[in-house]
């Protein structure tokens, strides 16, 4: 099929556009405009991959490029997005720009097109401090912060469209996605990042919270059967391997394979922005297991041995940053 991927050049998107092009789909990949002409991650790909690649740069908040995009694709898997939760702090209204209107800017011009199915991308930020576990599709959503707002009325407006327009909309909501070409800024690369490079103390923020982490190839996987899965028009499917680990657990685990015997510490410079901090994530992934046929394939301990292999080489590039999310 042929297949538009925006965010393609962020960490799950390549995941994404290299499984597809791996299963022979004619892929267009949006990645952000930037004066350097930089195609973010898509550079990880192997050259016959990117030999097959229709590279695009240009920004969601376009609505003129995304018709222009969105024509003669038959499936629009929409990714781009911004996801730092402290910079949706400093700057909420460009989290509005692009997470809103740049999903309402995908819709409309899906809708123009009459696209076969386009897949949204949520986030299980939008469910907030939970009310209950494991958290399955019908628990409350808590714009806990400015970015999960902004993530939830994307959510709306995609549901909208579908209702109202009959667009054929899939919204899928991973949890906590981890793995190679992940940021600094998130947990297990700023974990390994310090370990591999011989810290002997790593700071971290808040050690209690726990998350359900599923690693980046089963969350690629998630959108390729999402493609053809049979009567998902206007289902919200989230997924997750089903299991929390405290961040504590996630770091010991981290230094294990590292070979590192750094001391972790808890520092207030780490910690996220007050009242964004969110206790527990565990999914309950019945719905994408009985729609999908989805299970997670790769366990946590065998992610971060894959990501840390992954991070070796490539330590020079990366620099810890001073918060995590």
């Amino acid at each position: 099929m042929n297949v538009l991927v925006t965010g393609a050049g962020g960490f799950i998107g390549s995941h994404v556009t290299e499984l597809l092009l791996r299963e022979g789909h004619h892929v267009r990949a949006l990645a952000r405009y930037n004066g350097r002409g930089d195609i973010g991650h898509l550079r990880a790909l192997p050259a016959e991959l990117l030999d097959r690649l229709d590279i695009r740069l240009g920004d969601v908040t376009d609505p003129f490029l995304m018709r222009d995009l969105v024509d003669g694709c038959d499936i629009v898997l929409h990714l781009a997005a911004l996801i730092g939760i402290p910079y949706s702090y400093v700057a909420p209204a460009s989290y509005v720009a692009t997470n809103v209107s740049g999903t309402l800017n995908v819709l409309e011009a899906c809708r123009q097109a009459k696209v076969r199915r386009v897949i949204v991308t949520s986030t299980s930020e939008v469910y907030g401090t939970a009310v209950y576990t494991p958290i399955d599709e019908k628990h409350p959503l808590q714009g806990q912060s400015p970015y999960s707002a902004s993530k939830i009325a994307a959510d709306k407006v995609a549901e909208s469209y579908f209702r109202s327009f009959d667009v054929p909309v899939v919204t899928l909501r991973p949890f906590n996605t981890f793995g190679p070409r992940q940021s600094a800024r998130a947990v297990i690369p700023t974990i390994l990042i310090q370990a591999l490079g011989g810290a002997g103390e790593i700071e971290l923020g808040n050690l209690e919270a726990r998350r359900d982490l599923t690693f980046v190839t089963d969350t690629a996987r998630a959108y390729l059967l999402a493609l053809t899965a049979p009567d998902i028009e206007g289902k919200t499917i989230h997924f997750g391997q089903g299991e929390a680990f405290s961040i504590g657990e996630i770091a010991a685990l981290c230094l294990k394979i590292a070979g590192s015997h750094a001391t972790i510490v808890s520092s207030k410079r780490r910690l996220r922005p007050e009242k964004s901090e969110v206790g527990l994530l565990l999914c309950d992934s019945a719905r994408a297991q009985a729609l999908l046929g989805w299970t997670p394939q790769v366990s946590l301990e065998s992610g971060i041995a894959l990501t840390a292999d992954y991070i070796r080489p490539h330590l020079s590039h990366y620099r810890p940053c001073d918060y995590t999310i």
